[in-house]
This record gives C-alpha cells, sequence and structure tokens, in this order.
C-alpha cells in the first residue's frame, strides 16, 4: 500500500495512511481493493475517522465506496462531508478500532 500507479500509468504515487484518501489518482477498478485495505491500515494506526474523497461528478463512485463501507465489518458509520470538508463530494468513515 505504500504506492499505487496513477490514472495514467505514467509513474506511482505515494500514498500516504493519514486518514484522507482522494480517490481521483486511481481507477475506478482499483477502489474496491484499495479502500477496504487503506481503511485497515488506518485503523492499525489508530485513525477511526477516515475522509474518502470520491469527487461530485455522477455520484456512480460515491455509490461504490458506499457501497463497499456498507459492506465492511468495521465500518461503524459513514456520512457525507460537511460543506468546508467537500460537501458530497467526499465521505467520512468511522471505524472500530483494531484488535
Amino acid at each position: 500500500m505504500d504506492d499505487h500507479r496513477g490514472e495514467e500509468g505514467s509513474g506511482s504515487v505515494e500514498l500516504p495512511i493519514d486518514g484522507t484518501l482522494d480517490l481521483h489518482t486511481f481507477r475506478p477498478g482499483e477502489v474496491k481493493d484499495l479502500l477496504p485495505e487503506y481503511l485497515a491500515l488506518c485503523r492499525r494506526k489508530g485513525i477511526l475517522e477516515v475522509r474518502i474523497i470520491h469527487g461530485k461528478g455522477t455520484g456512480a463512485l460515491r455509490e461504490t465506496v458506499h457501497s463497499i463501507l456498507r459492506r465492511l465489518p468495521y465500518v461503524i458509520s459513514f456520512r457525507l462531508a460537511a460543506e468546508d470538508g467537500g460537501g458530497w463530494g467526499a465521505t467520512i468513515a468511522v471505524l472500530t478500532p483494531a484488535v
């Protein structure tokens, strides 16, 4: 999880585990594996509130993110971010602590 290829495959994108995941640099097909892995790493670091930036667009990526979050047993809740945190272009997920 240290890096992933960006959309154009021109190099690696460093992905810090800091509680904010910006999905703009990833292909939609990568999200299903990337999101659970990123959230698990956040939990291990004690980061229990994560902001996932999916953009506003058509809402398809937001729905994919929400669908994944609904299935993860360690997600307590999730909601759209406040306006100053991206509004409906970002989702805040609240996680259980890692055991």
